[in-house]
């Protein structure tokens, strides 16, 4: 086996891992596997190799994972649906308490929460405040 391949191999690897559990870490090694992989085509010598593969994965690391996953959270922040739902008024369909409600929005029905201790009456009009999972945080205006 000529040892692009292997390079190749390793970075493929780290790329499939990076897609299972994406952290923004094995895609420093795929990176590095695959530029290494690159330079096996001209460099021979195996120790060599692994140098370069050991120092492309320690700089990737170091310079390049900090700036993507500052690019990753912009862009979560930037099209999440807490966006598209925070400050909207809108009418409760089921009362909402602590533990339990439902409001509709956009024609859909959505579980709903208050963290005040009353219970808001179905027919009202509430603002949402927060976005948690598949529950809104609403409070009456």
């Amino acid at each position: 086996m000529q040892l692009w391949t292997i390079f190749v191999i390793a970075g493929l690897i780290s790329l499939i891992l990076e897609m299972i559990v994406p952290t923004m870490f094995f895609l420093n090694f795929a990176v590095a596997g695959l530029i290494t992989a690159i330079l096996a085509i001209f460099i021979t010598n195996w120790v060599h190799l692994v140098l370069i593969f050991v120092a492309l994965s320690l700089v990737s690391i170091v310079f390049l994972r900090p700036i993507l996953i500052k690019h990753k959270d912009s862009k979560e922040n930037q099209t999440g649906m807490q966006d598209k739902y925070i400050d909207k008024i809108v009418k409760v369909k089921e009362p909402v308490s602590k533990f339990s409600g439902a409001i509709t929005i956009y024609d859909e029905r959505w579980e709903a929460r208050c963290e005040s201790d009353e219970t808001i009456p179905e027919g009202a009009e509430v603002r949402i405040v927060k976005y948690d999972s598949l529950i809104l945080t609403v409070e009456r205006i």
